[in-house]
């Protein structure tokens, strides 16, 4: 497994495509499971660190490089990226190593005549890297916080305007972290149960916390993959993150409910419904507590989309759940008026789980996000209808951006019958505020150890 080789191939193809490297990381991985996890988790971290740090990367370079960086083959490109991304963010590597690797790897893929440049600009970086002059703080903020954060600027800009600097800047720092690994415990386990379970995944040498807003999540760090965990096929648990599971919670879901979720891949809402209706299995444990009159239904546009979620709502064991290929936008006559609740967690930006997804802040474009409210209109324009007379529509995002949230919230009472309800009879108090007593709730990333996220919580008025 050449560590270093893979990770360019990766790259190139992420470039050259316009590819998720998140996806193609996963697939690398699980192609070479069967190496050495050190030098996977090396792959994994220098992969995704060049995607994440590109900007940084590519201002650095500009430093040392006379020719611009736009300008470089993409080989050579994505070979400079990651020889500058050890050098300044990876302490275990020596910087000659850096830079003989990627000398050794021009030569081997056909660049001989540019490893000399290779070779000078890299051992530049490393010999002055304290002394590189970075943007002004004070005179261009949102370069500043570009370059530092390897965020476009005009995010950067737009964030300042939307949230002020302090906010922005917390943001940022979040998004460079490692995002922990959260867990959805099924609260139907019962408190003994869940604590057996978290003690199994702790004897693993796995560290495990219980999160400080939700008694059911808990946080892993240490793991090598989800699927290794004690639990994981016997579906005590899923991964979610806690700002997914704080919606579920907003809507309110009780036994004997219909719920239907539009959007519903990978099926960490739906799993979360599931658990709050009691639609669970193992008879002998629990018919005295089924209601069969509950009822969840899952749907978004895809095979594949639906393949994931039934596979997941499957290894956890829920019953009493159907899902459907359905373009979220395309109405359902049968369904009007069915729902208690509709959980509305639409295609977004997916600015707030950009910690988590490193290329969201490259793939993102101003034009972009016009396109994605039009879709979330299209969607609701729908949707609604679904929602009973004193029903509940549960909006929600993961993203930060008040096109996508606060003013999508008020688009559909505008133009639907619909009031925000208060949110504070829902969510832990930690989170209560002027915001949460309107009905509307925005999570900035690492706020509260969550990601960003947006939920509105909707009440379809009565004889509408």
């Amino acid at each position: 497994m050449n560590t270093r080789e893979l990770a360019l191939d990766v790259l190139l193809e992420a470039e050259k495509n316009q590819s998720l490297s998140t996806n193609l990381v996963k697939d690398v991985l699980e192609k070479y499971d069967y190496e050495d996890p050190r030098d996977k988790a090396f792959f994994k971290r220098l992969t995704e660190g060049v995607m994440e740090r590109q900007i940084t990367l590519d201002y650095v370079l500009g430093c040392f490089s006379k020719t611009p960086v736009k300008k470089m083959k993409p080989l050579i490109r994505c070979l400079m990226r990651i020889g500058v991304y050890q050098i300044l963010y990876m302490e275990g590597v020596p910087d000659s190593a850096a830079c003989n690797e990627a000398v050794k790897l021009a030569k081997k893929r056909g660049f001989s005549t540019l490893s000399g440049f290779v070779n000078g600009v890299l051992r530049s970086v490393a010999k002055n890297r304290e002394s590189i002059v970075w943007p002004d703080e004070k005179k261009e903020p949102a370069v500043f916080l570009s370059v530092r954060y390897s965020v476009p600027v005009w995010l950067v800009e737009k964030w300042i305007a939307d949230y002020g600097y302090k906010r922005t800047l917390g943001m940022l720092e979040e998004s460079v972290k490692v995002r922990p690994l959260t867990l959805h415990f099924k609260q139907s386990l019962g408190e003994k149960a869940i604590a057996d379970a978290v003690k199994a995944i702790a004897d693993t040498k796995v560290r495990i916390m219980q999160h400080k807003v939700l008694p059911y999540a808990y946080v892993a760090e240490g793991a090598d993959g989800v699927g290794s965990l004690p639990g994981y096929e016997e579906g005590l648990f899923w991964v979610q993150d806690v700002s997914s599971m704080l919606a579920v919670e907003a809507a309110g879901i009780r036994p004997g409910m219909k719920v239907l979720d539009i959007c519903a891949a990978p099926g960490g809402k739906s799993m979360s419904a599931a658990d709050k209706l009691n639609c669970y299995e193992n008879a002998e444990e629990t018919d005295k507590n089924r209601r069969p009159d509950s009822k969840l239904i899952s749907c978004d546009v895809s095979e594949a989309k639906i393949y994931r979620i039934e596979e997941n709502l499957q290894r956890t064991g829920f019953d009493r759940t159907e899902c459907r290929v359905q373009d979220a936008r395309e109405f359902v006559p049968e369904m009007e008026g069915w729902a208690d609740v509709v959980l509305a967690d639409v295609p977004c930006s997916g600015l707030g789980v950009i910690g988590r997804k490193k290329e969201i802040r490259y793939r993102t474009t101003q034009e972009g996000l016009e396109k994605l409210v039009q879709l979330q209109k299209e969607i609701l324009d729908t949707a609604w209808r679904y929602v009973k007379p004193g029903g509940v529509l549960l909006y929600s995002t993961c993203t930060v951006n008040p096109d996508e949230n606060e003013k999508m919230a008020a688009y559909i009472m505008e133009r639907y019958p619909f009031e925000a309800e208060s949110l504070d009879a829902y969510l832990p108090v930690c989170l209560h505020d002027e915001q949460t007593k309107k009905g509307f709730c925005q999570l900035f990333l690492g706020e509260y150890d969550t990601d960003g996220f947006f939920m509105a919580r909707l009440r379809r008025k009565n004889g509408h």
